[in-house]
């Protein structure tokens, strides 16, 4: 996806539109075992909610019509704007897929 080295932009700092730098926002580390999505599975098989056999015995697989199926194709990216005026940054709110970023 091809995007301009610059933006005009509201900056919520200066409070008024201004020349913004844009860059890709560097997301680094990895999801741990206790992510949300892993502790909302971990009870649908029943385990960690402290009533019963907590699953170890005769326990079913977590809903079997629900199946998780692999990875997607490309992550999502978060843009950082730079103010020019006042140098601070903001990100951009949500966020979108794409496979390439170039900055023209």
């Amino acid at each position: 996806m091809k995007l301009p080295k610059m933006t005009k932009r509201y900056c919520p700092k200066c409070k008024k539109s201004t020349e913004q730098k844009i860059d890709l926002y560097k997301s680094s580390g990895k999801r741990s075992s206790l992510s949300f999505g892993s502790i909302i599975r971990a009870k649908k098989r029943g385990l960690g909610t402290g009533t019963g056999n907590l699953g170890k015995w005769g326990s079913k697989p977590a809903i079997s019509k629900w199946k998780r199926t692999g990875a997607k194709q490309s992550k999502k990216s978060t843009l950082k704007y730079t103010c020019k005026e006042c140098k601070k940054s903001t990100q951009q709110s949500g966020g979108f897929r794409a496979k390439k970023f170039e900055f023209k």
